[in-house]
Parts: structure tokens; sequence; C-alpha cells
């Protein structure tokens, strides 16, 4: 589609190394092939224990944990960071070689600019070596997840959270909303109008759901004065001007709206894949926020296609590099 294919050319120009974590399956050396043949990266940085993986182009690096140092001051940050766990020096260094955590030690290290995983691994994994790792970002204190939705007019839009947190409390909805607008203006340049998604609009039903999603935008209000976001919002008001001026005249985001927080992740997940499946909108994601570098998750179902095009994303993703300990 014309909307992805700009965001890859906007990505492809800054020219990012690009880590895949996962290098004995398949599907990530071919997304290695994809990114260096299409010119997409500068290099590519494969994880593997197999020793015999080899690349004819010398822009895909394999990189052989068992042949790799790990540092006294990564051991060590990696301990500050995890101080509440009591781990002892031993378990940090062998911890560390786990692929997953490897990949986050050399992302920390400015080895790689993005890093890529869960072809092989669960996102729950994925979350985990991050945290341990790699922190989260100063703006925020909840991971969280999104997808670009491409829908086949062209238009695109950011749904979240898809994909980690089952309930959101008040202050993880506030983190939600904050990091989706950050995701999407940076994928798309466009300004972010948020739409906090209930079953009523402006008080047209009264329940206890409703109270803790009129209680986050205040506290997004409060972090982040400049955002534009609104809610509650039916998404047929948050998504179709006809109906906005109906139910919701005075919002600046009803009927504009191009990122939308649902309030569960049940209601998260089924609407993306309803939009993908009959809508026939190309979801890409999940996307990972919140952490302090570009760290990125999969569908284990995922082709070579879908990893060179998240790796396209993180790169468009700048986060913090500021570890939150």
């Amino acid at each position: 589609m014309k909307a992805l294919e700009h965001i890859i050319q906007k990505a492809k120009s800054e020219q990012k190394t690009i880590l895949l974590t996962e290098g004995e399956d398949i599907r990530v050396q071919q997304a290695a092939h994809l990114l260096v043949e299409r010119n997409w990266a500068k290099k590519v940085i494969l994880i593997t224990e197999n020793t015999f993986l080899n690349f004819s182009d010398q822009r895909v690096i394999v990189k052989v944990i068992s042949n790799s140092e790990i540092s006294e001051q990564d051991i060590s940050d990696y301990l500050l960071i995890n101080a509440s766990k009591s781990f002892t020096w031993e378990y940090a260094k062998n911890q560390l070689k786990h692929p997953l955590w490897f990949g986050a030690y050399l992302l920390k290290n400015h080895i790689a600019d993005v890093a890529v995983s869960g072809a092989v691994y669960t996102t729950a994994d994925v979350i985990r070596a991050g945290l341990r790792v790699l922190g989260v970002s100063k703006k925020v204190s909840t991971i969280s997840s999104s997808f670009l939705m491409a829908l086949p007019d062209g238009r695109l839009l950011t749904y979240a959270d898809c994909g980690v947190i089952p309930y959101p409390t008040v202050k993880q909805l506030a983190d939600i909303a904050i990091m989706s607008a950050h995701t999407h203006q940076k994928l798309t340049g466009e300004t972010p109008r948020v739409a906090m998604l209930s079953f009523s609009t402006k008080g047209s039903a009264k329940h206890e759901k409703v109270d803790e999603l009129l209680q986050a935008i205040e506290l997004v209000k409060e972090q982040t004065p400049e955002l534009i976001i609104d809610g509650e919002l039916q998404f047929d008001a948050a998504f179709v001007p006809a109906v906005a001026q109906r139910k919701a005249p005075d919002s600046p985001v009803a009927g504009k709206a191009n990122v939308f927080i649902f309030p569960d992740l049940a209601a998260g997940n089924i609407a993306y894949k309803i939009t993908e499946r009959i809508g026939g909108a190309t979801a890409v994601g999940p996307l990972l926020q919140g952490f302090s570098y570009p760290w990125l998750d999969l569908s284990r179902g995922c082709k070579a296609e879908d990893i060179a095009l998240v790796a396209m994303m993180g790169v468009l993703i700048q986060q913090e590099n500021v570890h939150k300990v």
C-alpha cells in the first residue's frame, strides 16, 4: 500500500542497523536477506548459537553468543536495573547469554539501532528481557503495544492496546494513550487525535468503567497538555464525522480520530482483527511501546516480510535512551 510504502521509504533513508535476535529461524534469515537486498537497512546483525551459519552478503553479520564477551559493566548494569530481584553475579552473567537478553544488551550498547524478536519467543519472553536489560522510557511506566492499521483508502490509524495488558488501570490507560500518540506521530507524521473508546459517548451511559476512562483522560492532560485527546467516545462517534456531529459536536477528536485507545485487551484485539479481516486493512504490529530503546515484538506466526516491515517501523519509533531504575 502507498501509505506503508511512504513509511518504508522514510525508514530506508535512515539506513540503520537492524538486530534480529532469533537468527536460527529460517524466516528471520529470510528477513535479513530482504532488509539488505532492498537496501532498507545499512546492515543486519543475526544472533545465533549456530557457528556454521554464514551469509554471502557482508551486510549480514552473524553474531555467535558463545564467541561474544559480556563486560563486567553490563553485568553490573543488569543487576542495578533488577536490584529488587536479588540476582547473583553468576546468574546475571548466564542470563545475558540468552538470545533475547544478549540482543537487548547489544541494543543498549548501541551495537544496533533497532531490535526485533518474537518469531520464536513469546511476547512475555520478549517483554521480560526488555524490562530486565533495557528498562522503560522516562515518559511512562507501562509497556504496551499498538497496531498501525493501513486502511484500503490509504488512511493510517493506530489501535492500542491490542497485545499486552488485559485490564489496564487508569494510570496504564493514560500511559497507553501517551505512547500510542507518540508512535502514531513518529510513523505517520500526522498530528495524533486520540479517542478514548467506550460503550458510552459523552455521558450517554453511567458506569464505573466510564469514570475510570475520564480519570485517565485527565491524567493524560496533566502529563501532556499539548496532546489532543477526548472521550468517552463510542467508535462510530470517534470515526464517522456525521455521527460525531450528532453525538459529540463540540469534541476536538470526534469524527477525526486517528489514534484509538480501547478500554481493555479483549476489545482492542477483537477490533484490530475485524478491521483487518472484514475491513481489508493491513495490520502492522504488535509494536511494543514504552521501552527505553526500540525493542520490538512479532507474532510467532509471522512471515519474513512481516519481520522486515516491523523492523522498518522500529527505525522511525525513536525512544528515549534513558533508563528508569
